[in-house]
């Protein structure tokens, strides 16, 4: 018996969709978008608790859960839409090929129900996807534009981290890692792009990349999918984005950058940074065009902001309404995000893991907080951060910190003992480069390390890309005991 393909097209008159792997940050904000444009919605998932079986109640989302062909029955949809968690052996899904069941992968679906007929902004890098994508969505929302969103994280200023909106833009982070068991290609290939916020471009997933060609290969085909009439604003603070943009794209491209020194199109004069963020005026071609203050610290989150008004001037917004929409921002969760301040000692939280990221992060808040010690708290997490790729570049990543306390990354089969990254070298080489480093077989006994050192006046910033085995939580109610 010959086993369904998945869809080139998907029908019209789809009215009932079942999603495997809902309980994904992206595919639970997907699965609300279905359900806000009308769909029937359906889902489920090996394991639903919260926040996301909250948030899929409070959608009125049925999560069916384990994985089983039984859930197809109850689901009865006219489509599936398959996460890039799935295996092909997952039972569900192999009784959705075996029925014959109409699939397509979430980014197919996002790109055919929802960015077809509308102005796809993409922004797409291995850096600063999502804070870059939620200043754009301010943007365009404050200045009227309606637009709609969908982006890897909790937006400050939508609660959330997807809008159905009205109008003609629908910005979307585009990530570049691959799509479904059986589209190995990155996301952002479906993304139909007409503008392209294009950050950065540096080795990173190195457990689906071979080598920084490959990698570069995924963005030089983004660039090509943009239209004539579309545009592309190429961060200039690294060689790569805008060589690959001139190369490869038809529409017109301008380069940004934030960083002294930098020939760009678009440049920034920052004024002033402190608690209250990053004053700073825009220029195009040595000219002002506006003066704002963006509520956030880091010269990297100035450029974010500037390759937003790139592609919002382009777009024919003015001026004044990207300066009080910037004004307006209201972050990203978990983004140099303050969780709290137990006996005066602020505890920081943020998603960086790349050693660029890391670098930025720590600049960022040390900009922020004068005067007050750092101590920087980093798990490699990543499937790319656990790797001995980055060894190097990680020594060189917190200079801006009085201390840097390491946890030991979590043991995963995707990253052979060989290509792991040494944390206890690592925290030598940190040393070495002047920061004192201290490594950990966990996070349990960071909080213990931090609870024993901390004193009021003193900033945690807290960096992993993932749970960190709660780490912030319990070392906010540490500090709250002592």
């Amino acid at each position: 018996m010959s086993e369904a393909q998945p869809l080139d097209r998907i029908p019209a008159g789809v009215r009932r969709i079942h999603l495997l792997g809902v309980a994904g940050t992206g595919m639970g904000a997907f699965a609300a978008l279905l359900k806000a444009a009308g769909y029937e919605v359906t889902g489920s998932d090996e394991n639903v608790y919260p926040p996301m079986s909250d948030m899929l109640a409070h959608w009125q989302i049925p999560a069916l859960t384990p994985y089983r062909p039984e859930n197809l029955d109850e689901a009865r949809p006219d489509l599936v839409v398959v996460g890039n968690v799935i295996r092909r052996v997952n039972p569900e899904a192999t009784a959705m090929r075996e029925r014959g069941i109409p699939h397509v992968s979430f980014p197919q679906a996002l790109g055919q129900l929802f960015l077809e007929e509308r102005h796809a902004v993409v922004v797409a890098g291995t850096h600063g996807k999502t804070t870059t994508t939620s200043i754009a969505a301010q943007i365009f929302a404050a200045a009227g534009r309606a637009p709609s969103l969908l982006v890897g994280g909790v937006a400050g200023n939508f609660g959330g981290n997807f809008r159905l909106g009205q109008g003609p833009e629908f910005v979307v982070e585009g990530d570049e890692y691959d799509t479904a068991y059986f589209d190995k290609g990155p996301k952002f290939w479906h993304y139909r792009p007409r503008t392209v916020i294009f950050t950065s471009c540096e080795m990173d997933h190195a457990d689906i990349y071979r080598d920084l060609a490959h990698y570069e290969s995924s963005f030089e085909k983004l660039m090509a999918l943009v239209p004539e009439d579309g545009y592309v604003a190429a961060c200039a603070s690294t060689e790569a984005p805008p060589r690959i943009a001139k190369a490869h794209a038809r529409c017109r491209v301008e380069t940004y950058s934030a960083m002294e020194g930098v020939a760009a199109d678009w440049t920034a004069r920052i004024h002033a940074t402190d608690e209250s963020g990053t004053r700073f005026t825009a220029l195009h071609h040595g000219a002002p065009v506006l003066e704002t203050t963006l509520p956030l610290g880091g010269r990297h989150n100035v450029e974010n902001a500037l390759g937003c008004i790139a592609a919002a001037v382009n777009r024919g917004l003015a001026p004044a309404a990207i300066a009080q929409g910037l004004e307006a921002f209201r972050g990203v969760r978990r983004r140099q995000e303050l969780r709290g301040e137990p006996n005066g000692i602020k505890v920081i939280d943020d998603f960086a893991h790349h050693p660029t990221a890391v670098r930025e992060t720590i600049a960022a808040v040390a900009a922020r907080n004068p005067g007050r010690r750092l101590i920087a708290v980093f798990e490699p997490r990543s499937n790319t951060s656990r790797r001995s790729l980055h060894q190097a570049e990680y020594a060189r990543s917190f200079g801006g910190a009085a201390l840097a306390l390491l946890s030991t990354p979590v043991k995963s089969d995707m990253v052979p003992e060989h290509e792991r990254l040494d944390v206890g070298r690592l925290a030598e080489a940190i040393a070495a480069n002047g920061v004192p480093a201290e490594a950990f077989p966990g996070p349990d006994e960071i909080v213990e390390r931090v609870r024993a050192i901390a004193r009021p006046g003193d900033v945690v910033l807290s960096m992993s890309n993932g749970a960190f085995g709660g780490f912030v939580g319990k070392v906010l109610a540490a500090l709250e005991q002592r």
